[in-house]
């Protein structure tokens, strides 16, 4: 199989979905909508079938490969190209990728049906797909960043595609400026690769690693290596919405619901990980990066999921949930289990794609309302979502056999294992994570698909009762989604049940990332002794019961059973007592008011003083005008000498004479007999 991999093969995955992206986005009045959505979903299918053409080559044949496509330039020794480096974690990405952008094309057909902007939408997902494409595949740091820009330029026009609301404007402007914020500090983290490893490509810099690990950073106490991962995960940060520049990607939720899925399920926010794991030489050179990494993760994982408890959106809460479960992933990178974040990575894509598909889905059976107070006994009407649902929800809370339980569990079991500092508090957050996830899942699952019809009479402040023409009541009638929606629910949830179980053993403890990631095993033993525990996938979920985890899972289902289907007034009377906990929850810890108050306003002020005094004072006051006026003023000195009058000129002339004559006949006799 590796023989009919061709480097033109592998370089038509990126540029299948652009030739789609080009066509629908320059050609698709002259396509129609038919056209744009085939050519995009065509692009897309060409690379998943190559994506698998490669993945079982590397899988069963053990091939790898790492070749440049274009040089760009040459500054010095250090090159600028455009190449591939396609190994076991690159090809697991390319396929995730795919698939997920595959059943996100399609089911776009029937969720943007009567969207005006149908053919931009589709130019706009199939440029992100190639967008993430060109990062996963990269083999060098200049590529990496074209890629890590792009998908943030094109997620810039996708959460705001609705561009007539002021709600996605703001939205999409604060995601375009949070994540800017990440990226400086990422540059800044390859910058300093270039000046101490003088290399752009990966394998150089690697191996530059352990001379990197020497040096300290100039004028501190710190390590070159640890200031420059620190650098590095601050773009990921960015990316994977890590506390605290995690504010963007609740707002985000403002852009229609297939880029949801394709942004925050698969895409996007895993970016991040998939940054930090490939960066794994690196980071295993600096113990206290690598407990920044383990705090910063147990901080979003615990304290987002706490959020997703009070959300009403059908969105949000699956967008808080993907804030926390990019906590988990970021917890494992800091214990060193790369494998183990990647493999979560992985699952999380399929059941994270699958919910938030599926709250798309619950949004077009309820004419386009979103608040879960409102819904209710939905799983008579949209029977097809209503198990897809619980498919995903099971998956994401860990429940056994299921992927999530899989992944879950072995990140759990890996920061147990660390001894980095931080490793307590990380067990701490992810353990009462469990409850908290389990909790807020199944609140949306029985508030949206059990209980009493809510629908039909809406009590809450803001909603409009449905009548139709006639003044009925029961206009708002739920009803499934047609197959181009609930088809890719099925193709999601198959993954969703039986991934995890499949992979496991030659994910985490095999050889399929042994070129991939680089671990320190005396240092960092967790996956060792994760190892040591593993038998079978089928013995991994038979002594499930024997975790901790697993009862605060089913904890969770049950006091959110008894909460919203037995006793519902208990949530109200919680509320009531403790509204102070409430209102900070609502108010999502102030951050926002924090960056909105305080950031801002400073940042208003420095840009001002830096305005007034840098730019105009300095830059154009002193060096542009004041040359400027420097050089008019020796005009008007130099005028004044060229007065046209022979006598000024004659007495110039006189005492130049002079002055020569005075230096060279007695000055400088003087001069030289003092030793001057």
């Amino acid at each position: 199989m590796s023989a009919l991999i061709t480097q033109n093969l592998l370089l038509a995955v990126p540029l299948a979905p652009l030739v789609g992206a080009v066509a629908s986005g320059l050609f698709g009045r002259t396509l129609g909508r038919r056209g744009a959505h085939t050519v995009t979903i065509a692009g897309v299918l060409i690379a998943f079938v190559i994506s698998l053409m490669t993945l079982q080559a590397v899988v069963a044949d053990g091939a790898r490969w790492n070749f440049t496509i274009y040089h760009w330039m040459q500054l010095g020794d250090l090159k600028m190209d455009v190449g591939f480096l396609i190994d076991g974690l690159t090809a697991m990405m390319m396929c995730v990728v795919t698939f997920v952008s595959l059943m996100v094309h399609v089911y776009t057909i029937g969720y943007m049906a009567d969207d005006p902007g149908y053919q931009r939408f589709f130019s706009y997902i199939s440029l992100f797909t190639f967008s993430m494409l060109m990062l996963v595949m990269s083999n060098n740091f200049l590529q990496l960043f074209f890629g890590w820009e792009a998908v943030g330029l094109v997620s810039y026009l996708l959460i705001g595609f609705w561009f007539t609301r002021p709600t996605a404007i703001f939205a999409n402007m604060k995601a375009f400026v949070v994540n800017r914020v990440g990226d400086f500090g990422f540059i800044l983290g390859i910058g300093l690769i270039v000046a101490y490893g003088h290399t752009l490509d990966y394998a150089q810099a690697f191996a530059a690693a352990p001379e990197m690990a020497k040096l300290g950073f100039p004028g501190t106490s710190w390590m070159l290596i640890t200031v420059t991962c620190i650098c590095l995960f601050i773009g990921a940060m960015g990316k994977s919405a890590q506390f605290p520049l995690h504010v963007w990607l609740p707002d985000s939720m403002e852009g229609p619901t297939p880029i949801s899925a394709l942004i925050h399920a698969a895409t996007m926010v895993t970016a991040g990980i998939f940054m930090v794991a490939r960066m794994s030489p690196l980071f295993e050179f600096s113990d206290t990066a690598l407990s920044f990494v383990m705090v910063i993760g147990a901080i979003t994982a615990l304290f987002m999921g706490f959020l997703g408890i009070i959300q009403n959106d059908i969105k949000r809460v699956v967008a808080y949930s993907t804030l926390s479960q990019l906590g988990y992933m970021t917890v494992a990178l800091g214990a060193s289990a790369y494998s183990v974040a990647v493999f979560h990575l992985m699952t999380h894509a399929f059941f994270k794609a699958l919910l938030f598909l599926a709250a798309g889905s619950v949004i077009i059976g309820m004419h386009h309302d979103q608040d879960i107070r409102n819904m209710g006994g939905l799983r008579k009407y949209m029977p097809i979502t209503w198990i897809t649902s619980l498919v995903g929800s099971l998956a994401l809370i860990g429940t056994p056999f299921f992927s999530g339980f899989y992944s879950k569990d072995s990140i759990i079991e890996a920061v147990r294992a660390s001894h980095l500092p931080g490793a307590g508090f990380a067990q701490f957050a992810v353990i009462a994570g469990v409850f908290v996830t389990a909790f807020y899942s199944f609140r949306m699952y029985f508030l949206v698909f059990h209980g009493p019809e809510r629908f039909r009479h809406k009590p809450h402040p803001g909603a409009h009762d449905h009548h139709d023409a006639h003044g009925h009541a029961d206009a708002l009638q739920p009803h499934e989604s047609p197959g181009v929606v609930t088809w890719p629910l099925v193709m999601l949830a198959i993954p969703s049940l039986a991934i995890g179980y499949v992979t496991i053993g030659p994910m985490l403890f095999g050889s399929f990332f042994k070129d991939s990631i680089a671990v320190h095993a005396e240092a960092h033993p967790a996956m060792e002794e994760l190892a040591r525990d593993f038998h079978s996938a089928l013995n991994m979920g038979l002594h499930a019961p024997g975790s901790m985890a697993f009862w605060f899972a089913l904890a969770g289902v049950v006091v959110a059973y008894v909460f919203y289907i037995l006793k519902p007034g208990i949530p109200a009377a919680i509320q009531a007592r403790a509204g102070w906990l409430y209102e900070l929850l609502e108010n999502k810890y102030y951050l926002d008011w924090f960056n909105e108050h305080v950031v801002a306003r400073l940042a208003r002020v420095v840009g001002r003083a830096l305005w007034k005094g840098g730019d105009e004072g300095l830059i154009d006051g002193v060096l542009i005008n004041g040359s400027a006026d420097a050089v008019g003023d020796l005009a008007v000195l130099g005028r004044g000498l060229q007065s046209g009058h022979l006598y000024w000129y004659a007495l110039f002339m006189l005492m130049g004479v002079i002055g020569l004559m005075t230096w060279f006949l007695w000055w400088r006799p003087l001069a030289t007999v003092f030793g001057g």
